[in-house]
């Protein structure tokens, strides 16, 4: 299990560079039109024949087994299934923080198997959006919430209409405020309002309701529909009854594979 460990790790790692990098240069208040994107492919991401093993002191185990899927270009699109599943695994392989042991992955209809290990990290400082479930890892608790998103922008070359955003969010006022003087929900939809600021093409979330109470749930359930409503595909991981409800296109696992 190391090596899905240290992909984590390094995602985490991603996150915090790209911000801290761009921290040097956060007051630049010029606004920028992340709503606007152009016409794309009909699939923002396409998985072929993905398979990935881990090794273990015990032998090899196989986490995810000949998984061929599409991921459309817009709306809400839910990996289901329960704890252990393999949903997981492949939302980390579709976000590029974990090569594939077998299979490949394109995104927006570019191939991603022979690309390096910057090549990847560009990508998903550009182009991708991970939000993982413990809302204390999608932020840098140090910087302010609008330095937050100021920061996540600029990392993609990008300039953030902080007050905007914020009320989009249903976070006015809020943008002098510490991180850690959120409650989780409004970290987690600070985190979606990041991606917004950088612009992806696609932001992808790891189980985002399983440590928030049922409130503040429903908010961040608000909040991946609204991305939906404007545009931005979203691919989400999670048991969750009530975000499955929401999905456009839902895939079940079992056993790490496809259900029938």
């Amino acid at each position: 299990m190391a090596d899905r460990y240290d992909e984590r790790e390094t995602a985490v790692a991603d996150l915090y560079d790209e911000r801290e990098t761009a921290a040097a240069g956060l007051y630049d208040e010029r606004t920028d039109s992340y709503d606007q994107r152009p016409a794309g492919p009909a699939h923002v991401l396409r998985l072929r024949d993905v398979g990935v093993d881990y090794r273990t002191p015990a032998g090899s185990v196989t986490a995810v087994s000949d998984v061929t899927l599409d991921v459309p270009a817009s709306g809400i699109t839910v990996l289901a299934g329960p704890s252990g599943s393999g949903k997981s695994t492949l939302l980390r392989v579709l976000s590029l923080v974990e090569r594939p042991t077998t299979g490949g992955v394109e995104l927006r209809g570019m191939g991603t198997a022979r690309l390096s290990s910057r090549a990847r990290r560009a990508l998903r400082r550009t182009e991708i959006a991970l939000v993982f479930q413990n809302p204390g890892e999608n932020l840098v608790g140090h910087l302010t919430v609008g330095d937050n998103l100021r920061a996540a922008a600029q990392a993609a070359g990008r300039t953030a209409a902080v007050a905007d955003l914020l009320a989009q969010l249903g976070l006015p006022d809020t943008a002098d405020w510490k991180v850690n003087a959120l409650s989780g929900g409004q970290q987690q939809r600070l985190a979606f309002g990041c991606a917004l600021a950088r612009g992806a093409s696609v932001v992808l979330a790891d189980e985002p309701t399983s440590q928030l109470d049922t409130g503040s749930a429903d908010l961040v359930l608000e909040t991946l529909a609204d991305l939906a409503r404007r545009g931005v595909p979203v691919v989400v991981a999670s048991h969750d009854p009530r975000l499955i409800a929401l999905a456009d296109t839902r895939f079940d696992l079992r056993n790490g594979v496809l259900a029938a």
